[in-house]
């Protein structure tokens, strides 16, 4: 197996926390990162600093070892398609979607990778402050801080992308978890009620063109309760079809639910769109997309997130 950077044994620390997160680090590996079957957990502020700090731990453990001293390697979980699994639930119909045990990594000493490695230390810097603030940020606000505090190593959002997935992969912790949160761009309409606890509900079906713009926190996503009398759901890529069927009331004619991303599947409307099918898995979904080149992108990473959650029917314009 890959070489992984193990827990210091004999540290005292003093917080409790501390203790407790590296109680559940096994000797093998960074947080049981050699696990079968590999989730993102979804930790508190205080856990995921904690995890952090451990990390740093480890780091300076293997750096400053009286017998052999070395700069680690970074084991991060491998995001290959061909490292993940599908396991179906045993008592329900519900399938979820796990990482392998399989292995890549970031390693200071090679050339190509040097600029990754640092990035990854950086960015948990950030998200270790931001945590400890109380905050939440965009991807892009984490852009603008990095770009300003260490604009030697994120030169583009590109750079912070692949990081965060970094880090996730290195700490085992969801996005909002390292107080990250998803920039939405996403909007939906039509035969769907929305009951958020303690708050109003917001009926669908007599909103505007624009249809109710889907929140960027995962958190409130997941607390609110859906009911809908729809028979189908339709993904549609563009923004302009999207108002125009809206305007058309289509729903009043097919009960459906209309939902978009404006042309990017980002990761707010991508978990809408999985609880509208875990609350109603008897409700088709058809996608309603352009053929054009430009958005093949858009086509293979919308269609191969929806493959693991329903049968997806296609309807393309041209």
């Amino acid at each position: 197996g890959p070489t992984a950077i193990s827990s210091p044994r004999g540290r005292k620390c003093g917080a409790v926390r501390m203790a407790q997160a590296e109680a559940d680090v096994p000797a093998t590996s960074l947080f049981g990162a050699d696990r079968r079957l590999c989730s993102a957990d979804v930790l508190s502020p205080l856990e995921v600093r904690a995890r952090i700090e451990v990390a740093v731990l480890n780091f300076l453990a293997t750096l400053s070892s009286p017998s052999s001293p070395a700069i680690p390697v970074l084991p991060l979980i491998s995001r290959k398609s061909t490292n993940c699994s599908l396991r179906s639930g045993l008592l329900s119909d519900v399938s979820s979607v796990y990482l392998s045990y399989a292995f890549c990594k970031r390693s200071l000493m090679r050339e190509n990778d040097a600029k990754a490695f640092v990035r990854v230390w950086k960015v948990m810097e950030m998200c270790y402050k931001i945590l400890g603030e109380g905050k939440l940020v965009t991807q892009r606000e984490l852009f603008y801080k990095l770009l300003s505090d260490s604009p030697k190593y994120f030169s583009c959002q590109r750079h912070v992308n692949q990081t965060i997935q970094d880090v996730v992969s290195l700490l085992r912790c969801t996005r909002q978890s390292l107080g990250i949160m998803a920039s939405s761009r996403g909007a939906l309409i039509g035969r769907l009620v929305l009951h958020e606890p303690e708050e109003e509900h917001i009926d669908c079906s007599i909103l505007g063109p624009s249809g109710h713009a889907i929140t960027g926190d995962l958190n409130q996503l997941s607390r609110l309760n859906l009911s809908s009398d729809a028979r189908y759901l339709i993904l549609v890529e563009k923004d302009a079809i999207f108002q125009r069927l809206a305007e058309d009331r289509l729903y009043n004619q097919l009960p459906c639910i209309l939902i978009t991303a404006k042309g990017y599947p980002d990761i707010a409307t991508r978990f809408i769109l999985h609880r509208l099918s875990q609350t109603f898995p008897n409700m088709p979904i058809f996608a309603l997309v352009d053929w054009l080149s430009p958005f093949k992108c858009f086509f293979c990473e919308r269609k191969h997130f929806l493959m693991l959650i329903c049968i997806l029917f296609w309807l393309f314009v041209f």
